[in-house]
């Protein structure tokens, strides 16, 4: 029992450029885009994908790129237990108390997203 990860997620300046750039490096394609970002996956629609979402600014703090996880095997509480007991902290970089997910640092602070649906609720 494991997390898979479901969207590597990328904040940019330029959104199409960046999309573009890894739908030419991964031979992939855009599958939504809409005013806040563009999404690519593979042509057999397996996971994970990108989501590149425009932001005003250039990194400073925040990671520029970060991993979405979703529970599989187990449920998202206990996937969440299960991360923090190998190290991970909860962390807050302004994302609200309203969010379905949850964001949790690695040991060295990068940023990742631990989503409310586990891998089998997402396949419906």
């Amino acid at each position: 029992m494991t997390s898979r990860i479901a969207v590597i997620a990328i904040d940019a300046v330029q959104p199409r450029v960046v999309a573009d750039f890894w739908c030419n490096v991964l031979g992939w394609q855009v599958v939504e885009e809409d005013e806040t970002g563009i999404s690519i996956a593979g042509t057999d629609g397996s996971w994970p994908t990108i989501d590149v979402f425009a932001v005003p600014e250039r990194k400073t703090v925040k990671n520029r790129l970060h991993l979405d996880l979703r529970a599989d095997g187990m449920t998202t509480a206990e996937e969440l237990d299960r991360l923090l007991g190998l190290g991970a902290r909860r962390t807050d970089i302004g994302q609200g108390t309203d969010v379905s997910w949850v964001v949790l640092s690695d040991p060295e602070g990068n940023e990742f997203c631990l989503l409310s649906r586990t891998v089998e609720e997402a396949r419906g």
